[in-house]
């Protein structure tokens, strides 16, 4: 039960702090980015907080549904589940592809940034694919990026 509390908070922290390195990459490196290569910054800015709002919304409302569920002893009703699934399943599914166009922007931000020049997708894949699986990624790519900064 008290990983039911805990819960919450954890998948907020998790959150933030990947949504926290993607606008640190996305909109930090934008001062590097070569002049002639323009950049959707604002939509990459949109698009990044709509999952965390997202996430926000999801942890304290699951987090406060079984803790309602486990202190009263009560299944939330039929009408609340299935009102509750109606929103999440749309603001999921667009959420997933709000963060797929987040490492999107920042996989082609970091590789534009290396090769100062407008670069394609085939170019990038690989740093695509890096961030998208994180834990494994974040030890090949931050190394590069610390570099770039330098």
């Amino acid at each position: 039960m008290i990983m039911m509390k805990i819960f919450p908070i954890i998948m907020i922290l998790f959150i933030g702090g990947f949504l926290g390195w993607f606008w640190s990459i996305g909109v930090g490196l934008q001062n590097e980015v070569p002049a002639d290569v323009t950049m959707k910054v604002k939509k990459f800015k949109v698009f990044l907080i709509i999952p965390l709002v997202y996430m926000l919304f999801i942890s304290l409302s699951m987090g406060s549904m079984f803790n309602g569920a486990f202190e009263n002893g009560q299944e939330p009703s039929a009408g609340f589940i299935g009102g509750m699934v109606g929103i999440i399943v749309p603001l999921h599914l667009f959420s997933m592809f709000c963060i797929f166009y987040c490492l999107y922007f920042v996989a082609k931000t970091f590789k534009t940034v290396e090769l100062q020049k407008e670069v394609s997708f085939s170019e990038f894949a690989g740093e695509f694919f890096m961030i998208w699986f994180f834990p494994i990624g974040i030890w090949i790519i931050q190394p590069k990026i610390n570099k770039m900064i330098d």
